[in-house]
């Protein structure tokens, strides 16, 4: 069964806009387990727009799930992915003027510095997982990364299925397919909502987990945040039917 990991960047933004600890991060991420979700997903940047460093330290004891901390793997990320010790590293090319993840990592261009990156972590023993593209071609260098998993950036996907383009979905099962076979686990995230999981999940039943974050927590404005995350939980569990 796919995992929901709930991404809490949009909650560190409010808080963020008027100071202090209102919403608070780490009884938001407590609530968010109660309620459900099935891990935590954070993507501090080096400017701290969201998610500080601290945050990092401070969600630590209170994520009884799992822990997945995303971001573009610079001196300063690694340093906090290696002392925090999450279950999961994703790493994301992350452009410094993007105002959010727009493109996954070209495997075959960047294959020494993501191989070098990832036996870093596995040697921590933490977990690892490249941002992509589903593009097939990209899956071989990504095996030979020594990487456990990919996230495929699921943007394209979710903008075509909007427009009633079912076919969006073929690259996806292409590359998932592949993926499979070069024994890497398969992620996603990116513009996944509750309009189009349920397909998305229902089209590719290997997915192992799902990051959800700026849609579930606009979601959750008008749901109410238990309800939002026992929907996406409901309409995971429909898709494997």
């Amino acid at each position: 069964m796919t995992k929901l990991s709930v991404n809490i960047n949009k909650i560190a933004t409010i808080r963020n806009a008027r100071g202090g600890n209102t919403p608070n991060l780490v009884e938001a991420a407590i609530k968010i387990q109660e309620f459900g979700g099935q891990g935590i997903t954070i993507h501090p940047r080096p400017d701290e727009r969201h998610i500080r460093y601290q945050d990092v330290y401070d969600l630590k004891p209170v994520v009884t799930t799992e822990f997945n901390i995303e971001g573009k793997p610079v001196d300063s990320f690694m340093e906090l992915v290696l002392k925090s010790k999450p279950e999961q590293v994703t790493l994301v090319p992350d452009a410094e003027d993007a105002i959010t993840s727009n493109a996954g990592w070209d495997t075959i261009k960047h294959f020494d510095y993501l191989t070098e990156v990832i036996k870093t972590f596995k040697e921590a023993g933490i977990r690892t997982s490249i941002f992509l593209d589903p593009n097939p071609a990209l899956i071989e260098s990504a095996a030979k990364t020594g990487a456990d998993r990919i996230e495929l950036y699921t943007e394209e996907f979710a903008t075509q299925y909007g427009l009633g383009n079912l076919a969006a979905i073929n690259p996806y099962k292409e590359t998932t397919k592949l993926a499979l076979a070069n024994g890497l686990g398969v992620n996603a995230g990116h513009d996944l909502s509750l309009k189009n999981i349920e397909y998305f999940i229902r089209e590719i039943p290997e997915i192992a987990e799902v990051s959800i974050g700026h849609a579930l927590i606009s979601e959750a404005l008008y749901l109410g945040l238990e309800n939002t995350i026992q929907t996406y939980l409901r309409k995971i569990e429909l898709a494997n039917l």
